[in-house]
């Protein structure tokens, strides 16, 4: 079961346990969901309406540290920490994994030194680790460590929850994308549909040079009939040419001497 199959079911645990609780109550929700070992989406819990009327009141951290995990990355966490609660160690740990999945969204050749920076890691060696251990092995990342060129490369990410309006720009791309097959498809079917019409262009041609080639042989085989009964007639005629053999049988004329 691969990592997007696995998370209906946490999903589907989650949401359940938000509908049932209100105010206060949700942060345990919160914090048991962001340290999950095996969840790695939270929109849906996001929507639950018991979450979004939290928006306002003395509980919105809750929220606001839902929608960290569920957009943000780690030097997002960093940037707002005065405003958020301290994360523990599997959360900080959940949010870094979460950010090399945003690094993967954009680039699927990503530099170690961009890596270490973003995950505040010191060494190639403990980042290597990290990737190994904490992404490829928990399936959310496949890919291959360069240590000659210092980079990893990204095969395979599973993806994250969408911000909000992202999908209004998701639509657009693939809307153009339609488009564009759209008239690719068109541009094939008339290149198709010339090929087909210089194809049966190609066998009229052949044809008419067939039938040419056929009435010329037919036009030298008559008149090689023509001449040849011609040459047999006027070889065939009385007075004509005399035969070689009837000329052998006829005496001799016996020639008188001049006196």
């Amino acid at each position: 079961m691969d990592i997007e199959q696995k998370q209906t079911e946490f999903i589907d645990h989650f949401v359940k346990q938000a509908s049932s609780l209100k105010g206060s109550a949700l942060g345990s929700v919160v914090t048991d969901a962001t340290s999950h070992p095996s969840l790695f989406a939270f929109s849906e819990i996001l929507a639950v309406p018991n979450v979004v009327e939290l928006e306002g009141t003395e509980h919105s951290i809750y929220l606001d540290v839902l929608r960290l995990f569920a957009y943000g990355t780690w030097s997002d966490y960093k940037s707002n920490s005065s405003r958020l609660p301290e994360l523990s160690s599997d959360q900080a740990l959940k949010l870094k994994q979460l950010t090399v999945l945003t690094l993967a969204e954009t680039n699927k050749v990503l530099a170690y030194d961009q890596l270490m920076q973003e995950l505040d890691v010191t060494n190639v060696r403990e980042l290597e680790d990290f990737l190994i251990n904490e992404c490829m092995y928990a399936g959310i990342v496949r890919g291959k460590l360069d240590q000659l060129r210092r980079c990893f490369e990204v095969q395979f990410a599973a993806g994250r929850d969408l911000r909000p309006g992202q999908l209004g720009n998701m639509i657009r791309t693939l809307s153009n994308w339609l488009t564009t097959s759209d008239n690719l498809l068109v541009s094939i079917q008339e290149k198709i549909k010339w090929a087909d019409n210089m194809s049966e262009l190609d066998k009229k041609h052949r044809k008419d040079v067939d039938d040419r080639v056929e009435e010329v042989k037919k036009s030298l085989s008559l008149k090689a009939n023509i001449d040849i009964r011609e040459h047999e007639e006027i070889y065939s005629e009385p007075g004509g040419v005399m035969d070689y053999e009837e000329d052998r049988s006829r005496p001799k004329r016996r020639r008188h001497p001049i006196s």
